[in-house]
């Protein structure tokens, strides 16, 4: 039986019952990153010697009567992670060399779950990119249709998932750095709830792995099954052990409800702000004519939903003030001057970009203002509603560009150009507010490439977004191989 395709849950219950080991799981991963990953190049560190002893361990363990959530599973981490005697560069060529002493807590946390860690998988420069590709380890290609992207920045998460090359991975979120890969490549992932997951250790490179609390950026699970993604979540979630963890313990709520039929959906596929291309928008309606087939209550329109062009704008205001916060001052100062140029009435969301950059404090604070008022909005609409059904970029996956500036690059969307970070919006909507948003496969765009959605949910109650993804997957499908053939070992989906 050939194992690379299924789920962790399935690999788990199979070692426990003798059906295969741990060694031979790894073993049969391990040759078919060798044999297909030249051509999608999502694993960029391979460590398959230690993956083989850990393995190993995992089944002595199992021998001697032991059982954890992932014990002898193999797994894929994202590049931006510290791992021990791995380098950690976030594709940033100055740091090629560097080595961290010390796992990431959330390898810790997969180590401690028995999991088995196959290696590293491809980022873009900095984190900062809807694609994946750097100069020390080249461009990531998405598993069907290698001329396109496969996202970012977890992108090769994402791929590796797609290829088969391990049952599980982990990555982050700032700008639908888990969704976005996830709805590109066809699988599933969950960005948590901010504050939900200790993210200490996914640090750039030489920066002292802190237990500080980030803004916007979270970490968290990507998997083939929506099964899966609440199985890597339950070992991932909690506080870091040297702060909050110190006082707190964690309890997540159950989900809503168990039955689809349960449900108060709201689902939205416009935006003020962009354009929805076709093949997204009928991803999405499929979603919202599962939910009616189903008896959940779906509403298309609510007073009640926050402004989107003013949450867009907050977004991106948000996101760029921290992204330069380390630019050199001569850089920020030629930014300041440029948004000086800029008229009062430009509200387009590249002012905003510009803006964001050269934020003053006191800007900050005041953006910060008006996104707590937006939070409680939400809190408002979830009162109403169990969950949010929207898009997670406007188009499937796109061809690979690599123009430096990304501010000259555009999105072509259906036929209309759109500034390339214009497509952050969507992903921007749960990340502004620090929702928990589960991004699930949705279908194929006419051309063959997957199409995925976003159920963003309550703040803290990320297992009902889990647990709809989960009825969504029973009815309308879930995780399928590519198809396009450029894997030859690949089965058909």
């Amino acid at each position: 039986m050939e194992w690379n395709l299924q789920t962790a849950e399935e690999l788990a219950a199979a070692m426990r019952a003798g059906e295969v080991t741990s060694v031979e799981l790894t073993d049969e991963a391990i040759a078919r990153i060798e044999r297909d990953d030249k051509v999608i190049n999502a694993i960029c560190v391979r460590d398959f010697d230690r993956a083989r002893t850990a393995a190993c361990g995992a089944d002595q363990a199992r021998a001697r009567g032991e059982d954890r959530p992932l014990l002898g599973v193999p797994v894929t981490v994202k590049e931006s992670y510290n791992i021990a005697g791995l380098p950690t560069t976030w594709g940033m060529p100055m740091y090629r060399d560097f080595v961290p002493a010390e796992d990431a807590v959330q390898v810790s946390r997969l180590r401690a779950a028995g999991a088995v860690v196959l290696g590293k998988t491809n980022v873009p420069l900095g984190l900062q990119d809807l694609q994946s590709f750097n100069e020390i380890y080249g461009t990531t290609n998405n598993p069907w249709d290698l001329a396109r992207t496969s996202g970012g920045s977890s992108g090769g998460s994402a791929a590796a998932l797609a290829a088969g090359f391990g049952a599980l991975s982990i990555g982050s979120d700032i700008g639908g750095s888990l969704r976005t890969p996830a709805h590109f490549c066809g699988v599933y992932a969950h960005k948590p709830t901010l504050g939900l997951v200790a993210n200490r250790g996914m640090v750039p490179p030489t920066t002292p792995a802190l237990p500080v609390d980030l803004d916007l950026a979270v970490v968290g699970p990507m998997a083939r099954t929506a099964r899966d993604l609440t199985l890597l979540l339950d070992v991932m979630a909690g506080p870091d052990p040297l702060t909050l963890g110190v006082a707190h313990d964690l309890t997540l709520p159950l989900a809503r409800h168990q039955r689809l039929g349960d449900f108060r959906v709201l689902v939205l596929d416009e935006h003020p702000c962009i354009p929805t291309g076709s093949a997204v928008r009928a991803g999405v309606n499929r979603v919202a004519d599962a939910l009616v087939d189903g008896g959940a209550h779906v509403e298309r329109h609510t007073p009640l939903l926050p402004d989107l062009a003013e949450a867009a704008t907050l977004y991106t205001q948000l996101l760029f003030s921290g992204s330069v916060a380390r630019f050199p001052v001569d850089a920020y100062e030629q930014l300041r001057t440029r948004a000086a140029g800029l008229s009062a009435d430009d509200r387009s969301l590249d002012a905003a970009r510009l803006r964001g950059m050269v934020f003053s404090h006191r800007d900050w604070i005041e953006a910060n203002n008006h996104r707590e008022l937006h939070r409680h909005g939400w809190r408002q609409l979830f009162a109403e509603f169990d969950a949010v059904v929207c898009p997670i970029t406007p188009t499937p996956a796109f061809p690979h560009d690599h123009d430096p500036d990304l501010l000259e690059r555009r999105i072509d969307i259906d036929g209309v150009e759109c500034p390339y970070f214009d497509q952050l919006v969507w992903a921007g909507l749960a990340t502004m507010p620090g929702l928990p948003a589960t991004a699930v496969p949705a279908g194929q765009s006419p051309d063959g490439l997957p199409v995925g959605v976003q159920l963003i949910g309550p703040m803290f109650e990320d297992r009902t977004p889990l647990r709809l993804a989960e009825l969504l997957e029973q009815r309308i499908g879930g995780f399928q191989a590519p198809k396009q053939g450029v894997l030859p070992g690949v089965r058909r989906g």
